[in-house]
């Protein structure tokens, strides 16, 4: 079982943030069909689909639809959303049982042109706030920090404006109130953008996979190319194409802390991971 498994239900976004690797691959937005065989697929081996890794998932236009799949098979979903959508289906995922989680990257203002700070800002509040008092967990997250944040303060500021109250402090950033969070996150480089390095850490393979829109098996949710595609779900169960010889040798060099490709060589993400781990060990 993992942890989770992120399941890309489109590769197209609305935004074009600065700080994301983005996609050349084909665009497309999975069909009712392609979800449902997939979530059958997948079903043993994780109780949380991630509607994540490339797109915008808010973006699709049947994600009822597939949150209502998603709840027959005893899935829970978490969403993560720029949130310049929420107000077109703000009923549809405020009705859906399968929605535990949503994480609403607030620092994707910061990484556009032509957004309207209070609209925007208004939108998501709107939304955390009702889904939050309907019991999913929402989260603000300001994955930024040393990067585009010049605005991080005046996002805080109107968060306490909207959210009063006694604002508890833990590991992960701020608790607003019960099932509303905020997240704050260091900004990274994706991968292969980053300068090479030797040693890693990652969850790869471990805590979860990813599943992309064509149905191709990826051990990263940062894979944003499909550079690393173990198989394909569409043509082999999950079970074959996690034991092949590609995805255990993979493991075992995550497992001693090596790079097992060029890729994850220059990921930014393993790499500060990595540095955490060994400095939390100290």
């Amino acid at each position: 079982m993992f942890a989770k498994i992120y399941l890309e239900i489109t590769n197209v976004c609305n935004l074009a943030c600065s700080f994301c690797a983005g996609t050349t691959r084909k665009k497309h937005f999975m069909t009712r069909e392609e979800f449902e065989f997939l979530a059958a697929r997948l079903r043993p081996y994780t109780d949380f689909l991630y509607f994540h890794l490339m797109g915008e998932p808010t973006a699709h236009p049947l994600i009822g639809d597939f949150l209502a799949i998603a709840h027959a098979h005893g899935f829970r979903v978490i969403l993560t959303t720029n949130g310049t959508l929420l107000p077109k289906v703000l009923d549809t995922l405020l009705n859906a049982p399968a929605l535990f989680k949503v994480s609403l990257s607030l620092h994707a203002f910061e990484a556009n042109t032509g957004m309207d700070f209070e609209s925007y800002l208004h939108g998501c509040f709107d939304f955390a706030d009702r889904a939050s008092q309907k019991g999913s967990i929402s989260v603000f997250r300001l994955w930024n920090d040393g990067g585009q944040n010049s605005r991080n303060a005046e996002i805080l500021q109107a968060l306490r404006a909207r959210f009063p109250g006694e604002w508890v402090s833990n590991t992960k950033g701020i608790r607003i109130r019960k099932k509303l969070f905020i997240e704050n996150g260091e900004a990274f480089v994706w991968p292969p953008m980053a300068a090479p390095c030797e040693k890693i850490a990652c969850y790869a393979l471990k805590d979860h996979i990813g599943v992309l829109c064509d149905g191709s098996v990826v051990p990263c949710c940062l894979d944003s190319d499909g550079s690393l595609v173990l198989g394909n779900l569409f043509e082999a169960p999950l079970d074959e194409i996690l034991s092949s010889s590609k995805a255990t040798g993979f493991r075992k060099s995550l497992d001693r802390n090596e790079p097992p490709t060029d890729f994850c060589r220059k990921c930014g993400f393993a790499q500060t991971k990595f540095h955490a781990d060994r400095k939390n060990k100290e």
